[in-house]
């Protein structure tokens, strides 16, 4: 009997030395799961902004699978909101539990409600979302995020 995939997954804190394997994460995934919304930022944008301010937040976690991160999740809270502003599987390791477990994660962490906007085209997200017991509070146009994309903002009430 093999080892299924998502058994040799182990999640911890994010340190300094792991920002150019979270920044892999965010830059492959975007590319490979969001082609319609493009980054509004080039690849060493991205890079910088995970090195400098991601990481420094001290809230991403990271999936390993032998040493290599395969996925990333960054927590935050403002004014008594809690928020998972990023979440994010590398390709080649969907649908194996590894966002799940990080979800799971941010479940036991942070206070409720916990609320996340994704893409209204992203129907894989809004799929694992809702499978999860999110549900949808606002449609909006994209006209206030980066991408000028229209998102949906989620909410997981108590």
């Amino acid at each position: 009997m093999s080892v299924r995939p998502e058994m040799d997954v182990s999640v911890r804190l994010a340190t300094n030395e792991d920002a150019p394997g979270v920044a892999k994460v965010l830059i492959e995934s975007r590319l490979a799961f969001l082609p319609f919304a493009p980054s509004a930022h080039p690849q060493h944008e991205v890079r910088q902004w995970v090195a400098e301010y991601l990481i420094p937040t001290g809230r991403v976690h990271i999936a390993e699978i032998g040493g290599q991160a395969v996925a990333a999740m960054a927590l935050s809270e403002d004014d008594a909101q809690f928020w998972i502003d990023q979440l994010y599987v590398l390709p080649g390791y969907e649908s194996r539990g590894i966002g799940t477990k990080l979800l799971q994660l941010a479940h036991t962490t942070l206070g409720r409600p916990i609320r996340l906007y994704t893409f209204q085209a992203n129907t894989g997200a809004r799929r694992f979302y809702e499978r999860h017991g999110y549900r949808a509070i606002e449609f909006t146009d994209g006209q206030s995020n980066e991408e000028k994309c229209p998102d949906v903002l989620y909410q997981l009430e108590a």
